[in-house]
């Protein structure tokens, strides 16, 4: 009965995840009241272990653990009630214990006892002097242990402690980060990221098989981490299916990465939805104190990341690929404000030119984007970015209208230029666009004729119906549709066939590699016959040299846009450019 009672002890303190967890704020500030309001040298939260006494809090005391037998605070937390010794050298039980041996002589422990009743320790002080305690002392000994209990239900029940997993969550992690900072500051250590799955795995598994799925991965995760790490280190329970620990102190880090790549294999060993589940480590070095719990977080998650596409799936934190990452975010941050500021934004325009007669024929509207630290930001940087994103509809708005009252004012100005302007998937996505597009039409007094609208086929096959539904619409209204950056998309002659589009502009990486040889130019050769086979003008994009300007000359091609014939140009340059020395020189 006896060593049933002591393994629901046990049991009740691990679950608490207390054990081997760094020192604490909210447990010091108490221990240094108890050791004020007896003005002792010494007090301890001090939790009993199978077989030691380890202190989550302590004051005099440079160790952090003593052996349980003989200890004073053993018996505290075998009866769950007060022990009080005047003089441990006149009490037989302890006259031999290693307190006595080290020159303590008084000790008053209070229980700290779970709901249940269970004992997990005491909360002690301790003297060199044999000495008695009043009742007002003891009182407030009591009062104190009460306090850490508090603090330690408060941690378990309310955001310190996974419901699922058992262990300590990402608030505890961050907590206990900062707490190692201040215990053992300019350390470099090791942070480590376990991430079971990847999101679509999770979506999908979680449409299969219901929560469940997950439930079980992360418990059988937790189980398997328990068992690696043992009881000197504890893992963490940071997000939905990702944990974290701190790597051992001093560890040789070439040889740990290998360990962790073992435990990878016992993650998926050990798991019945291995087949559904894709685990990676991340691990981000860091300095204690010196480094911010969040940072540590992040860096280790980004390896994760980016372990993703590592062979053995474990990745080391790569600050280039973290600088990266981050002046993405910052650009993304900054150009969503950069939308509500027109001084940032603007268009430039790219004369297209009729190869035959090497007329301007129109432009094509590009936007750039001044950055007030960053100077010039480029749009091959922040439009991939910004198409991704919520920002995508917008964007195209801001273009949309930007680009007509330029077309209206040239139109009142009786310059007649077709313009060129880019569609993302998420403008055909929406049910009014076609109707927008035509109400920034009449708003502008721009002729429908003068506007074409380029949109790629990974931009309909999202939602081919719908996408195709609109374009519809537009070609219907009178505005041209041009297929941009034809001979990319995984289905080109399949779209050829669907879209309402009378322009095919092939892309600029095709263009560029004309001198190259003959099967580069049959292959473009191709393009432009079949595009005409079916219908419509071909554009050629990113044309640099004369040999390439005259080599698609010699195959048909309609157009012409590039470097070679004029770089894009803000929009009074445009102006002289089209009526002065430069449109002469293209044409003649």
């Amino acid at each position: 009965m006896a060593n049933r009672d002591e393994d629901a002890r046990l049991d009740a303190l691990y679950k608490l995840n207390l054990l081997d967890t760094s020192p604490s704020e909210s447990f010091d500030r108490i221990t240094r009241m108890a050791s004020q309001i007896f003005d002792l040298p010494i007090s301890a939260v001090s939790l009993t272990d199978r077989d030691r006494q380890w202190f989550k809090s302590r004051v005099g005391v440079e160790h952090m653990s003593i052996p349980r037998e003989n200890a004073p605070c053993s018996r505290v937390a075998e009866t769950a009630d007060t022990v009080l010794i005047t003089d441990l050298l006149a009490d037989d039980r302890y006259r031999d214990s290693i307190l006595a041996e080290q020159g303590v002589r008084f000790y008053a422990g209070v229980p700290l006892v779970t709901r249940e009743g269970f004992g997990l320790g005491a909360l002690c002080v301790l003297g060199t002097e044999p000495r008695t305690a009043s009742t007002a002392e003891m009182a407030a000994l009591k009062d104190l242990a009460q306090m850490v209990m508090s603090q330690i239900e408060l941690q378990h029940a309310f955001g310190r402690v996974d419901p699922l997993s058992g262990l300590p969550n990402r608030t505890q992690f961050l907590d206990d980060l900062d707490d190692l900072g201040r215990d053992d500051p300019g350390r470099r250590r090791l942070a480590v990221i376990v991430d079971l799955a990847r999101a679509e795995q999770l979506n999908s598994g979680f449409r299969v098989m219901g929560s469940s799925y997950v439930d079980d991965m992360v418990q059988e995760a937790t189980r398997t981490l328990r068992a690696i790490l043992g009881s000197d280190h504890m893992a963490y329970h940071v997000a939905a299916t990702q944990f974290a620990f701190v790597g051992p102190d001093g560890v040789d880090e070439v040889a740990y990465i290998v360990r962790l790549e073992a435990m990878l294999v016992q993650l998926r060993a050990a798991s019945h939805v291995r087949f559904v589940m894709s685990p990676t480590i991340g691990v981000a070095p860091f300095v204690t104190g010196a480094t911010s719990s969040h940072d540590v977080l992040r860096t280790a998650h980004n390896a994760a990341l980016d372990a993703r596409a590592s062979e053995t799936a474990v990745g080391f934190y790569s600050p280039s690929k973290d600088g990266a990452h981050r002046r993405r975010f910052r650009l993304l941050n900054d150009f969503g404000m950069a939308l509500d500021r027109p001084e940032q934004l603007r268009l430039v325009f790219q004369p297209r030119i009729d190869l035959a007669t090497g007329t301007c024929v129109g432009a094509e509207a590009l936007l750039r984007w001044s950055h007030p630290l960053l100077g010039e930001v480029s749009p091959g940087e922040f439009m991939p970015i910004v198409e991704q994103t919520s920002l995508a509809r917008p964007t195209t708005a801001w273009v949309l209208e930007a680009g007509l009252d330029q077309l209206g004012r040239w139109c009142a100005a009786r310059l007649h230029i077709p313009l060129s302007i880019n569609v993302s998937a998420a403008n055909l996505d929406e049910a009014d666009f076609a109707q927008r597009v035509q109400l920034y039409l009449i708003k502008h007094r721009v002729p429908p004729a003068l506007l074409e609208l380029e949109v790629t086929e990974s931009a309909v096959m999202g939602n081919s119906v719908r996408a195709i539904g609109q374009l519809q619409a537009v070609e219907l209204a009178g505005i041209r549709i041009a297929i941009d950056d034809f001979g990319t998309g995984y289905s080109s002659l399949a779209y050829l066939q669907k879209l309402p589009a009378q322009v095919v502009k092939i892309d600029q990486s095709f263009v560029r590699d004309l001198a190259k040889g003959d099967r580069e130019q049959s292959l473009v050769r191709s393009m432009i016959s079949l595009s005409h086979d079916l219908g419509y003008r071909v554009v050629a994009e990113g044309v640099e040299t004369a040999e390439a300007a005259a080599l698609l000359i010699e195959m048909g091609c309609d157009e012409g846009q590039g470097y070679f014939f004029a770089r894009p140009m803000e929009v009074t340059d445009f102006e002289q450019w089209i009526r002065g020395p430069g449109m002469q020189a293209v044409a003649g």
